[in-house]
């Protein structure tokens, strides 16, 4: 099986999967973001990094094939196909590379080798996915299930549109964790929004039918000021929650605060008693420190007190951070 991990991060998600697996499991890397493992079976794998017990893997695909250099289009399609329970109408392809450029040499082989036998190509939506990774000394052909890949987008690296309308670069975190985790936010929900200045995170929330209370005394992008469904409170979140016993409950809450990870989940607990039960929560875990994988941890058994953590990782955009996905008791 192959694995994408953040190339800062790969010998975290290594420590990771021999913890889940077994300290002889054997692992192999085969790229700066990519390795290789033998022995736990895809749907094992995909449910630990589901559950948060593996946060450090981005992406999923169980080996097929390893070429040189790929093989002529109807020998590439039958190595695809042949290994598929029944024929497919239609597959996503992803593809990537440990160079520069996109990988889309490769995925137009691909897409022509199937459109020849009449499968149609597409690059996510798909309930098959086609990896395929070309590294220095060889291309990797993958194939796994959506369900059991993580992500829909090759290795894991999602690509989100750079807009006029971006208020910073933290919104693609948030935009991210709802995408990947098929996260459904209450349609005229109340949100708060800890740390928001400039209102990247606001900006999403809103887009998202939250009314948004972003809490910060730093100020809000000039662009946000007119919408009277945003409350800018220009404090702390200690006094904010102070001065809120009582007067908003919310179905959100958020924090992407620059603290590190105990700090920033102990936030989230006073924030619990401002949330509705089971209401929705999303917190990045900070890196830093000589063991960032234990700090995560700590700040999820934080969390645990008063949420029911339902996914921790390591995003595309996180960089050295984890996305935790909550949910409070």
């Amino acid at each position: 099986m192959l694995f994408s991990a953040a190339a800062d991060s790969y010998e975290l998600a290594v420590r990771e999967i021999r913890g889940e697996f077994g300290r002889d499991v054997r692992v192999q890397r085969v790229g700066a973001e990519l390795g290789r493992v033998e022995g736990p079976p895809v749907e094992a794998f995909a449910a630990a990094c589901d559950a948060g017990r593996i946060m450090f893997v981005r992406h999923l695909t169980v080996e097929i094939a390893s070429f040189e250099e790929l093989p002529p289009e109807y020998e590439l399609a039958e190595v695809v196909l042949g290994e598929l329970p029944e024929y497919p109408k239609a597959l996503a392809v992803q593809a990537w590379t440990d160079a520069a450029g996109t990988g889309g040499s490769y995925y137009h082989r691909l897409e022509e080798a199937l459109a020849g036998r009449g499968v149609a190509v597409t690059r996510s939506g798909q309930e098959y996915v086609v990896s395929c990774f070309a590294g220095r000394k060889a291309v990797l052909l993958g194939l796994n299930r959506l369900a059991d890949s993580l992500s829909d987008w090759p290795g894991g690296r999602m690509r989100l549109a750079r807009g006029d309308e971006r208020v910073s670069r933290s919104e693609f975190k948030l935009e991210e964790a709802i995408a990947t985790f098929g996260l459904e936010l209450p349609r005229g929900g109340k949100a708060v929004d800890l740390g928001a200045s400039p209102g990247g995170w606001t900006r999403i929330l809103r887009q998202h039918g939250q009314e948004v209370w972003s809490v910060d005394p730093g100020s809000l992008d000039p662009r946000l000021r007119g919408d009277r469904r945003i409350h800018h409170e220009a404090t702390t979140a200690g006094r904010f929650f102070a001065a809120n016993a009582n007067r908003v409950r919310f179905d959100v809450a958020v924090n992407d605060m620059r603290m590190d990870q105990v700090t920033s989940a102990r936030m989230m607990l006073d924030a619990a008693a401002h949330l509705r039960r089971g209401g929705l929560a999303i917190v990045t875990l900070k890196g830093g420190g000589r063991n960032p994988l234990d700090g995560a941890r700590r700040g999820i058994e934080i969390l645990g007190e008063r949420y029911d953590v339902r996914h921790a990782r390591q995003l595309h955009h996180n960089r050295n951070e984890i996305t935790v996905v909550a949910h409070r008791h």
